[in-house]
């Protein structure tokens, strides 16, 4: 139990011995209407069913302006998977590194691990997950909460599955600012890893954790409705403990993720 107005330990030092992020003990729910919450959770569900429909189809289906179709997600952090004429830009000083993916046969564990950031909606605002995954496993090394789509979170994460003592031949992720970012890539070479992105708009080449996403908002999420961050960690900490270590999985020869990582 944190005690904020304690004389003997700071916050950060009682975060520290409870294993509990700073982030989310100042979490504030973000400030959306009900209204809009509820549309955002809809579209959420509605883009995991049809990744490929844009605010264009989702203004029509909702009965809602393009202009707002829009905001909401890029609040969301969610956007149509489909070619475009050009590719976005990198930010000033993020370099973007070539898919070393494509027709790779992934052999054991610690080959490759990859990591992506979904939307996670409360009761009462909304929150973004990160998490780190072994593609040969479908092992969740660690995972991260954050209210803001700052590159913070996403390197605590990275950070995290490292001091495991374990670290993959080559780590996947999207062409997103958070993974762009000297930051992020620094940790990456500084433990001799080599870095691979997907091609823009190509949700299949990061295709397991997309499929996590939707295991994790369909198994959990979705059927539940929290009114805290603090519920919320709570939740996802024993289902992601569920999805580790008792979760059969069909692709792993119903096999559990653990048994396939460590065994």
């Amino acid at each position: 139990m944190m005690e904020p107005d304690s004389e003997l330990l700071t916050i950060s030092r009682q975060c520290e011995l409870l294993n509990f992020p700073r982030s989310t003990y100042y979490f504030q729910p973000r400030g959306e209407s009900e209204e809009n919450l509820e549309l955002m959770l809809a579209i959420d569900k509605y883009h995991m069913e049809n990744a490929a429909f844009g605010s264009r189809q989702i203004a029509k289906d909702f009965d809602i302006s393009r202009k707002r179709a829009k905001r909401l997600m890029r609040i969301m952090g969610i956007e149509a998977v489909y070619p475009k004429p050009r590719t976005t830009r990198p930010e000033q000083g993020h370099e973007i590194y070539p898919y070393l993916l494509r027709d790779l046969e992934i052999t054991g564990p610690n080959h490759v691990w990859s990591t992506d950031i979904t939307y996670i909606p409360m009761a009462r605002g909304f929150v973004y997950l990160t998490a780190v995954i072994d593609w040969y496993s479908r092992y969740i090394l660690s995972w991260r909460l954050s209210n803001t789509l700052e590159r913070s979170f996403c390197i605590e994460a990275l950070e995290d599955a490292l001091s495991t003592g374990h670290k993959p031949e080559i780590f996947n992720t999207d062409q997103g600012s958070q993974y762009t970012s000297v930051e992020f890539t620094g940790v990456l070479k500084r433990n001799n890893i080599r870095i691979s992105m997907d091609g823009k708009n190509r949700a299949l080449d990061n295709v397991f954790i997309e499929r996590f996403w939707r295991t994790v908002k369909y198994e959990e999420v979705y059927l539940n409705h929290y009114d805290s961050v603090w519920e919320l960690e709570d939740h996802l900490t024993r289902w992601f403990d569920f999805y580790r270590f008792r979760r059969r999985h069909s692709s792993l020869d119903y096999r559990r993720p653990a048994e396939v990582y460590f065994g």
